[in-house]
């Protein structure tokens, strides 16, 4: 079995196989799509574009042009908030292993977040009004313990709804047994 296949359907050998070779190998991290970023950016763009224009429309009118200036600082922050999100978004990747699931992120701190399969109790996808307008949708996995609940932003719908199943198909099997 190659790790992150979705219809996987073998014997407990198999699966010992599968475990074997993700011990050796690693587990097979999938990145996010680049919409994510994209929607990220276009928000970066007008959040930040439209505080610099009150930040130099507005004192420089009233205080004078010299005054203007202060829409450069906005405009420094729009370019060092465009390569911040792109490291960000970078950062991002999950894997799905024989027994659970691997979350990866951060640049400065990174953080890596183990869910068992057995734990889940709550597999749901959403996606607000920005995410549908681009295309995008989030897992958001709960287990009992709130410290190991995660999410995976800016997937696509189709692949967040195949990982929902999965994800939970394969929490009713571990399960069961609890």
């Amino acid at each position: 079995m190659e790790t992150g296949s979705p219809d996987h359907t073998g014997t407990a050998g198999d699966a010992r196989a599968a475990a074997a070779a993700d011990a050796a190998d690693g587990p097979v991290w999938t990145g996010l799509p680049p919409g994510l970023l994209r929607m990220r950016r276009l928000l970066l763009l007008v959040w930040m574009g439209l505080l610099a224009l009150a930040a130099g429309l507005l004192p420089g009118l009233f205080a004078g042009p010299a005054w203007a200036l202060f829409a450069l600082l906005p405009l420094a922050l729009l370019v060092w908030g465009w390569v911040m999100l792109e490291r960000n978004w970078r950062s991002w990747r999950y894997a799905e292993r024989a027994d659970d699931l691997l979350i990866s992120r951060g640049v400065l701190w990174r953080e890596e977040t183990v869910v068992p399969y057995g734990r889940m109790q709550l597999v749901e996808v959403t996606s607000g009004p920005v995410e549908r307008y681009f295309g995008l949708a989030s897992v958001q996995l709960h287990t009992a313990a709130a410290a190991t609940d995660a999410t995976i932003p800016g997937l696509d719908p189709a692949e967040a709804e195949r990982l929902r199943d999965r994800l939970t198909e394969l929490g009713e099997a571990r399960s069961a047994g609890l």
